[in-house]
């Protein structure tokens, strides 16, 4: 069986620190969808950690970590991931395993992203501008440049062509965009030769014989639920399925060999870049969450937008990804509050509805908050459950009775060792 681990919202809920204190109880960890725009954070021994492809379990001695088919892979990005764990002197063409079936990130890509968002003036989408979504929009339309190619001798005629394609379509958009392709190129070609010396396998076949041989494996999802292609705020979302069925898709493992579905949530909610929020705080609570939570994004530095616990969107997460245990996370950042309000219902075109609508965008849509008392306690140092003060786990019982699923643990800071068991 496998296990998956996901978001359930606008992503950065965690989901890097909580890999890493499961990795230990796994043979295998694979990420099976995003590319590096996914900043999965890791604290321990007085260290951070920053992984951006490279999965969660890397710095586990005895996990093996695969970046699977539905991962698009930016060699210099990754290049410099590998650079920044060599003090680690960690075995990475035996510990790292790449798909054949990944796609590749090409410098146009990431050309071709910026020339989109300057061309959508006020309209853009808040790319990370990384050339995620063109790479998805050629897997789709079957002009992919992938990880397997670069096993053949013609695979730099095959960059050529779609490189020569891209530049005519930057040259289309029309817009004012500079950039140096010579340098940039160089800079590609360099890291492709250190991306060669790792290990790339048939990850399907690889990961369905080790489920044979009874090996343990997690997949490790990147971004949250709310950001799926599908089921997220569209088109304020990212290019990939990030919800439980991108799993299958992204790893080519069946529907019926998923085990537990671990999902990942703040105590509150944040959001990177453009699109709607319902319940996002302009006020001095808003700003003590992100002050307190240190709410930058890991990958690109910007300001994550702050507001309180959205019940109805958590609830939406978890039915469709199949969610049997829930994790929360930042416990300690709400510390402080007197009151603590929770989003249990919408108002949608003037009727209150409690699922979540095709549309949440600010016309459509207002919120419902129940209050829930807050608790004072520093929760920082805390280290079982029943050190816990009431009104905390008063407020995780009501998230498991609104949404049906157990909170399972709860993160009261950032290190590895401020999880707890509940």
């Amino acid at each position: 069986m496998i296990d998956l681990l996901l978001g359930l919202q606008w992503g950065d809920e965690g989901k890097g620190k909580i890999v890493d204190v499961l990795a230990n109880d796994y043979d295998i960890v694979a990420r099976f969808q995003g590319g590096p725009n996914a900043g999965h954070t890791l604290i321990f021994d007085g260290n951070k950690h920053v992984l951006h492809t490279i999965p969660s379990g890397i710095f586990h001695k005895n996990a093996i970590n695969i970046v699977g088919n539905g991962v698009v892979i930016d060699p210099v990005i990754f290049k410099n991931e590998l650079d920044n764990l060599s003090p680690y002197n960690i075995d990475f063409k035996s510990k790292l395993l790449i798909s054949r079936k990944a796609h590749v990130i090409l410098p146009t890509h990431r050309i071709l992203d910026a020339a989109s968002e300057k061309m959508k003036g006020k309209e853009k989408i808040g790319s990370t501008l990384k050339g995620i979504g063109p790479t998805y929009m050629d897997k789709t339309g079957r002009n992919g440049f992938r990880i397997g190619d670069l096993d053949f001798e013609n695979w730099k005629e095959k960059y050529a062509s779609l490189t020569q394609k891209h530049l005519k379509m930057i040259d289309f958009y029309g817009v004012d965009i500079t950039f140096d392709l010579e340098t940039l190129e160089a800079e590609f070609f360099e890291a492709i030769d250190v991306l060669k010396s790792l290990t790339f396998i048939d990850s399907e076949e690889y990961i369905n014989d080790a489920m044979s041989k009874g090996k343990t494996i997690l997949a490790e999802g990147a971004q949250g639920s709310l950001l799926d292609i599908d089921f997220g705020t569209y088109p304020f979302v990212t290019s990939s399925n990030t919800t439980a069925a991108g799993a299958c898709t992204g790893l080519g493992v069946a529907p019926n060999k998923i085990g537990e579905v671990f999902g990942i949530f703040k105590a509150y909610t944040t959001r990177v870049g453009s699109g709607p929020f319902p319940t996002e705080l302009f006020d001095e609570d808003g700003k003590t969450m992100a002050k307190v939570g240190h709410e930058f994004g890991a990958t690109t530095g910007r300001p994550r937008r702050c507001g309180w616990l959205d019940l109805v969107a958590l609830k939406y997460a978890v039915q469709i990804n199949g969610v049997t245990q829930l994790m929360m996370m930042k416990g300690d950042v709400l510390s402080g509050f007197k009151t603590l309000k929770v989003c249990t219902s919408y108002n949608y075109k003037g009727n209150e509805i409690k699922h979540f609508p095709y549309n949440i965008e600010e016309e459509n849509t207002s919120v419902n908050y129940t209050d829930i008392k807050g608790w004072q306690e520093d929760l920082t140092q805390l280290t079982t459950s029943e050190q816990l003060p009431k009104n905390l786990n008063d407020y995780v019982s009501f998230v498991e009775d609104f949404v049906g699923v157990p909170v399972k643990i709860v993160s009261v800071g950032p290190d590895r060792r401020q999880t707890i068991e509940v």
